[in-house]
């Protein structure tokens, strides 16, 4: 399905990273290591790179990953792209900072598992960032998957990083223009928080 979506010239989700990194972008600290999971085309961790960071980036859809090192090499930074099916990952290196960003096509059994990778790729002290939508987003049906189940609410956020210190949990609304596949008025969510060291 991914390949499938991502076989095109061009980008569905736009080549800016999302907003929730530019809101966000204190987080991103030049030279630490960072993750992206399911990276897509590669908008966010070329951003990340261009903040000063090593990124390494985990994709399943071999055009996308192939149109995120054109856009890499076009913004002059070097991203470690992996072909990587990540509910399948093994999750074997730590990084200061893992973002998952509208990641939400897994419902809560796979989110569970994916999130509990996630949490071990994260350094002690480490953060992880999250972005996604909620399930109001159904009401406006610009992104995202047709499944409430799969959305995030600030309580499940909150429930699956129980002992970690949460900086940003918060939902919001606001118009999104992120290429063709996040294009209007959105329901989002915003979560970022500190592994306990």
């Amino acid at each position: 399905m991914w390949e499938d979506r991502f076989r095109t010239p061009d980008y569905v989700f736009g080549t800016e990273p999302a907003q929730f990194l530019r809101d966000h972008q204190d987080w991103l600290k030049a030279g630490q290591t960072a993750l992206s999971v399911a990276d897509g085309e590669g908008r966010n961790s070329v951003f990340m790179a261009q903040c000063g960071m090593e990124v390494t980036a985990l994709e399943y859809a071999p055009s996308a990953i192939a149109k995120a090192r054109k856009l890499a090499l076009e913004r002059g930074v070097t991203v470690d792209f992996r072909q990587v099916d990540v509910l399948s990952h093994d999750w074997p290196d730590r990084f200061d900072l893992v973002a998952g960003i509208f990641i939400q096509f897994v419902g809560p059994a796979d989110r569970r598992r994916l999130f509990q990778g996630m949490q071990q790729s994260v350094k002690a002290g480490g953060i992880v960032m999250l972005h996604g939508y909620t399930p109001k987003q159904l009401e406006y049906g610009t992104g995202g998957p047709p499944h409430a189940e799969n959305m995030y609410t600030p309580d499940i956020l909150a429930d699956l990083f129980q002992g970690w210190d949460i900086a940003v949990n918060r939902a919001y609304e606001r118009e999104v223009q992120e290429g063709r596949g996040h294009s209007g008025m959105s329901a989002l969510i915003d979560f970022i928080a500190r592994k306990p060291t």
